[in-house]
């Protein structure tokens, strides 16, 4: 395990993706089905009727299992979308199976923008969230743009706001001893990996939605 705290942000954040990406195809393809074993049975996945997740990018973990198993029992699925100004902001608009996607400007894959497809993300259930690192505190290092804390950042506002339930989707290999967090960090209530799951600021998750 990586000790974060001999490491400055940016070497943290180049050293874990470094680790990610090392993961062979077949590695990535064993962790995708072992993070759906974790997740697909899970009450939490199984009550959440509007939740947002990620196509991954950069050797992220794919969900997209998850995606397709949330689409056939009838779930509303969002996927994160840039805003074209202020270009900071991140929204998170409806998608269906097949939708026809575009590249932004990082070259990541999300849908066109459709201003009543779209929902605030205090509307959602659940939140998968693509990190990384991440600690067994909930602390959750991103890829240094800051767009989805930008967009939770009422939840540091309102600690006791109760939507979306937030769960950091990683590859065991991107977990650190204890992850420096900044003001603005928002922590997750849980992160689930492809070897199991680590509880965050939410201890009490079994069963809960």
């Amino acid at each position: 395990m990586i000790h974060a705290e001999q490491l400055s942000r940016p070497a943290l954040r180049r050293q874990l993706r470094e680790r990610r990406r090392a993961l062979t195809p077949a590695e990535q393809r064993q962790a995708a089905r072992a993070l759906y074993r974790q997740l697909a049975q899970h009450p939490l996945f199984r009550r959440a009727r509007h939740l947002a997740l990620y196509l991954p990018n950069d050797g992220e973990i794919d969900p997209a299992l998850l995606h397709r198993e949330a689409l056939r029992r009838g779930k509303r699925v969002y996927l994160p979308l840039l805003a074209r100004w202020p270009r900071t902001r991140m929204l998170f608009q409806r998608v269906d199976n097949g939708e026809t996607l575009r590249r932004n400007r990082f070259r990541i894959a999300e849908p066109r923008p459709q201003a009543h497809r779209q929902r605030k993300p205090w509307t959602l259930d659940l939140l998968l969230l693509p990190l990384v690192g991440f600690d067994a505190r909930g602390g959750r290092l991103g890829m240094g743009g800051g767009f989805y804390d930008r967009a939770l950042a009422y939840r540091l506002r309102h600690p006791n706001w109760q939507k979306p339930l937030l769960l950091g989707l990683a590859h065991a290999c991107q977990q650190v001893d204890r992850l420096p967090l900044e003001s603005w960090d928002v922590p997750l209530h849980a992160t689930v990996s492809d070897r199991g799951w680590f509880r965050g600021c939410r201890p009490d998750l079994d069963g809960q939605a």
